[in-house]
């Protein structure tokens, strides 16, 4: 067994208001395995971080392994060849692991590429642990259909969903209104009825998968809350005029009602929509009417679309604490132990507790009063591996 005992360290566990009065955290095979009275007993590895803070990896629930987010359109995506393709996704997820991200959902792709990136990570290659949807389930020409998960009905979509399976993801998608980057799709507009999305999602957790619900109308959004999805994507909504003028309380109160975390993609770019106080004051308010029925947040970025990095989440969250009206400590457990939870890996990492998962981030400063210092990890755990982060070295 490799035990590594880690002294002097500041540990935040993901879930308190503060610092646990502990600095002292061992990781033996891959997971956290004592807080406190961790310097008992035998090591084969001491060292003191004297002026490092430690807290869960970050988590980012949205993300696109297969997209770059330096092409603008799905045709110039679509024209990427494989093996360029494989390579690529092989250095964001590098990339992702040094800039602190422990884990993330992967929320479509269209040949279960980024399953195989999955699985290479798990057998020891750098990158955040991965849950991946593969091919969205979407209505004839609707919203990225482009992936392949074209549904028409229920009965069609059940086949989507066992094709899936029969690849081996880890939850299903559904795209529940029309996207941004798919010509012809409308945000706005539910491209299911209410029972075909409450079949399509019933079938989907009788195989035993969560599902995502990308929304970005209000009536998408509450077929997806009433059927019971596990996490409604964006949020958005969209009113019938395309302005985020279609809050609904009765929704709001459904989401809540039914256990659905809202995952509303708030990237790094969105610093730029701080500039517009219409806009900011409209997504704010919105957001603290949201949080007053009791809608829970996580954090994610739809890492992977245009200008959306793979490695920025740490950008983001000050950005994400801004517009939804969080504190530093709140959306630090949007990114660690609350996103756990929300896409069913609530006991295997997003805490700094014996039994879990040593998916660790250390850094210089503090990150329960200042965001920032996030941005340069001194150096990363993913599953008991180190990794050195993007700044300095201990």
């Amino acid at each position: 067994m490799h035990r590594t005992v880690f002294r002097n360290v500041r540990i935040w566990d993901g879930v308190a208001s503060e610092y646990a009065m502990a600095d002292v955290l061992a990781v033996e095979d891959g997971r956290v395995a004592g807080v406190g009275d961790a310097d008992d007993g035998p090591a084969r590895d001491r060292r003191d971080l004297a002026g490092l803070t430690v807290i869960p990896g970050l988590i980012d629930a949205h993300v696109h392994m297969t997209l770059d987010p330096s092409l603008r359109t799905p045709a110039a995506q679509l024209a990427v060849p494989d093996e360029k393709l494989v390579r690529d996704m092989d250095h964001r997820a590098e990339a992702m692991v040094r800039a602190g991200i422990t884990t993330a959902r992967d929320l479509g792709g269209g040949k279960w590429l980024e399953l195989g990136l999955r699985d290479r990570i798990a057998a020891g290659q750098p990158g955040p642990r991965l849950l991946c949807a593969g091919q969205p389930v979407t209505s004839i020409g609707g919203h990225c259909h482009f992936w392949g998960g074209e549904a028409c009905d229920a009965a069609t979509a059940e086949t989507v969903i066992e094709r899936q399976a029969e690849h081996g993801v880890d939850l299903i998608k559904i795209m529940a209104t029309g996207g941004n980057l798919t010509k012809g799709s409308s945000p706005r507009s539910a491209q299911y009825d209410a029972e075909t999305t409450r079949q399509i999602v019933e079938h989907a957790r009788r195989r035993g998968f969560d599902v995502a619900a990308h929304c970005h109308g209000t009536e998408g959004i509450a077929h997806s809350a009433r059927a019971r999805v596990a996490t409604i994507e964006h949020c958005s909504w969209l009113g019938d005029d395309g302005t985020r003028s279609g809050y609904d309380p009765e929704v709001a109160a459904a989401i809540a009602a039914n256990g659905v975390w809202v995952s509303p993609t708030i990237n790094a770019g969105w610093a730029r929509f701080a500039k517009n106080r219409k806009f900011e004051q409209a997504v704010q308010g919105t957001f603290a009417r949201m949080r007053e029925a009791g809608v829970r947040l996580i954090a994610s970025t739809d890492a992977g679309i245009p200008n959306v990095r793979h490695e920025d989440l740490a950008r983001a969250l000050p950005v994400f604490a801004h517009f939804a009206g969080l504190t530093p400590v709140e959306v630090l457990r949007s990114a660690t132990s609350d996103c756990a939870g929300a896409i069913g890996l609530g006991t295997v990492t997003g805490r700094i507790a014996p039994g879990f998962a040593a998916d660790l981030l250390f850094v210089e400063g503090d990150p329960l009063t200042d965001l920032s210092v996030l941005e340069s990890p001194a150096f990363v755990l993913a599953r008991g591996q180190e990794i050195q982060g993007t700044g300095f070295s201990p």
